[in-house]
């Protein structure tokens, strides 16, 4: 992630900064062990180096306000971090719950598939092989539908109603008879709710 990124700079940017403070404050120390010691005597020398020691003081409070302004940054990158990372589990939780839901769906779907096709081989061994072929064909033609209720004169398959000299001849038609749509060519399963 780009704040894990932003963190790592920040890191580095604090350890040196820090490097920076420790390198002036021990400039300063020698500089004042020196002035303390009585070992420069020239005025001049004196006065040089009192001046280097307050520039050196100056120059450690600005290094640091720049740590401080870095921890700070580093601080609110860290909280960031934290934050994603727990929005980014709390992602992967609900994708692994999809996931186990999905494949739990899957299984089973693959049972009811396999349970069907045992039961369709069941009753595939009571029609006639003649019919058999015929419904096969016509599920491949119609999207897998080969055959569809007839429900209230009309063709559940192609969902249009059938013409009255179509009902009249289906109702004239032996019970045994196999009869189509003349709209869509599936067989047509008669009930009492055909509303022959």
């Amino acid at each position: 992630m780009a704040v894990q990124t932003e963190e790592s700079d920040c890191a580095r940017e604090q350890t040196k900064a820090e490097q920076d403070v420790d390198q002036v404050r021990q400039r300063a120390t020698r500089d004042q062990q020196r002035l303390d010691s009585g070992a420069v005597t020239s005025p001049k020398d004196l006065e040089n180096l009192q001046r280097e020691i307050v520039s050196l003081a100056k120059r450690q409070g600005d290094l640091e306000d720049i740590v401080l302004e870095v921890m700070e940054r580093r601080e609110s990158a860290q909280e960031r971090t934290a934050e994603l990372t727990e929005r980014v589990g709390s992602v992967q939780g609900k994708i692994d719950d999809a996931t186990a839901r999905r494949d739990a769906a899957a299984e089973t779907l693959d049972a009811d598939e396999a349970k069907a096709e045992k039961e369709r081989e069941v009753i595939a061994a009571t029609i006639p092989a003649d019919l058999l072929k015929l419904y096969d064909k016509l599920r491949q033609q119609q999207g897998g539908i080969g055959a569809a209720k007839l429900y209230q004169r009309t063709c559940q398959g192609c969902r249009q109603e059938l013409a009255i000299t179509d009902i009249n001849e289906i109702r004239a038609a032996a019970p045994d008879t196999v009869v189509r749509c003349e709209n869509c060519r599936r067989i047509l399963v008669r009930t009492s709710e055909s509303g022959l």
